[in-house]
């Protein structure tokens, strides 16, 4: 028997990459504008876990999460003040990561239609 079906096309995010494609680099862009996002974004997420856990704060990792943590959000910090710390923290470092994974995915959608 054969097999007159036609291939499935990329139904990808990205679509099919194709180095002789023009729009090759572009789509290289906007997944790293897109991973950039997450990755920023998952600092923080995972330092508001960490924080919400109580990690040992004393812990080279828990440390290094915390720092890169405030890096990315210094510009959020006590934006909200609350009494609870626990609210006050998921609130100071969620609002940059939700900016962060809106602006990284909105800027790479931008870019893969150009």
């Amino acid at each position: 028997m054969s097999d007159t079906r036609e291939p499935m096309p990329a139904n990808g995010p990205y679509g099919a990459y194709d180095r002789n494609h023009s729009g090759a680099g572009a789509h290289r862009t906007a997944l790293i504008l897109h991973t950039i996002g997450d990755v920023a974004a998952g600092f923080l997420g995972l330092w508001i876990l960490l924080y919400l856990l109580e990690a040992n704060q004393g812990n080279v990792f828990v440390d290094f999460v915390h720092g890169v943590a405030d890096w990315l959000a210094w510009w959020s910090q006590d934006i909200f003040t609350m009494e609870s710390e626990g609210v006050r923290v998921f609130l100071n470092y969620g609002l940059p990561a939700a900016l962060y994974l809106l602006i990284g995915h909105g800027i790479a959608a931008r870019v893969r239609r150009v």
